[in-house]
């Protein structure tokens, strides 16, 4: 893509320190263990390296996939032309400015902001203790556990809004969380970081919670195995995994991609997993619980389509815009015009 070449090159004139890999291979970044070659992956040092980067792909009409440690997406092993950035070194944690609030960057991973909070004696952030992810995608697709959910500990989020090129905070309030879900998914921007209100309690207390919770994890769920999380989301009705091992589908296998013999609501990879075993396999449950039960099963993990390119059309809407502008100004001048030839003289 002609956009994006322009904006490596540029990228690399201007950031010579900047840690860019061409032509890096996502199944190294994946927990999925899989994924072929992107363009470009880029891990700035700080938000503001972070922000120049997308500067650059901005003014190329390029839009970049922003990730955080990859725990619920998959590449085609054919690689895609697109531009990557990681948070992975979007690391500052810290109390915040106000009382029983923490600050934390998007690429913090949520465990270490649990134990983070833990030992400041502050309580909430308990259910994310165990979650794989890291604050930037646990915020953008909010995510939760044990009754918990990261809308209930949100403040605020600072966001890189890409039209305006410029860093923006969203009050928690204002942020569009349901379930699994955030506002951030629909809106061309970036996640920087969070800020996180919580509720003070004793730190042997909260440590005793966290470990309840993350001994559950580890007799119920694969984590000694390859996967990308929570296979479905939850239905309006009942639980996935539930519906998935009453279709009789637990353990099912599509190639080196299953349907987990501990949990249904888990697929792994149990040795050499392609792009492709793992849409067969996610689209025959699908099938086949909608055959049995009348039940749509949503993916919660985020697979990326082959061919896939990432533009930002910004120069595009812009026109649109100024023309609709104009179009406005055009007829309210000519009803204005009308207006004043019926005046009386």
């Amino acid at each position: 893509m002609e956009g994006l070449e322009k904006a490596i090159e540029q990228i690399k004139e201007a950031m010579p320190k900047l840690d860019l890999r061409e032509h890096e291979p996502m199944r190294e970044h994946c927990s999925f263990k899989l994924g072929g070659e992107v363009r470009a992956y880029a891990a700035p040092k700080d938000v503001f390296e972070m922000s120049k980067v997308m500067f650059y792909l901005h003014m190329n009409d390029v839009s970049p996939l922003t990730v955080g440690r990859c725990t619920n997406l998959i590449i085609p092993e054919e690689g895609l032309d697109i531009m990557v950035i990681s948070t992975e070194n979007l690391q500052k944690l810290r109390m915040g400015e106000q009382e029983n609030t923490i600050y934390a960057e998007a690429g913090v991973s949520l465990a270490r902001l649990a134990q983070f909070a833990q030992t400041k004696g502050l309580s909430g952030l308990e259910f994310a203790s165990g979650i794989p992810g890291s604050v930037g995608g646990g915020v953008l697709m909010n995510a939760g556990a044990y009754g918990g959910e990261m809308k209930d500990v949100v403040d605020s989020v600072v966001v890189y809004y890409i039209p305006d090129q410029a860093l923006t905070e969203v009050k928690g309030s204002d942020c569009g969380f349901a379930y699994r879900h955030s506002n951030f998914e629909k809106i061309n921007c970036a996640i920087m970081g969070a800020v996180f209100t919580l509720k003070p309690d004793e730190p042997e207390a909260i440590s005793a919670r966290m470990r309840e919770m993350n001994e559950k994890r580890r007799q119920s769920q694969p984590l000694d195995m390859p996967s990308a999380g929570s296979a479905f989301k939850r239905p309006e009705t009942g639980y996935a995994a539930a519906l998935i091992d009453q279709c009789g589908l637990k353990g099912y296998t599509v190639g080196g991609a299953q349907i987990s013999e501990k949990h249904a609501g888990f697929a792994v990879n149990i040795g050499g997993a392609t792009y492709d075993d793992v849409v067969a396999l996610l689209d025959h449950v699908r099938r086949e619980v909608y055959a049995k039960t009348q039940v749509t099963l949503e993916p919660e993990i985020r697979i990326y389509p082959k061919g896939m390119i990432l533009v930002d059309d910004w120069k595009l809407k812009k026109q649109n815009i100024m023309d609709q502008m104009m179009e406005q100004a055009k007829t309210r001048a000519a009803a204005d015009g009308g207006q004043d030839e019926t005046k009386p003289s």
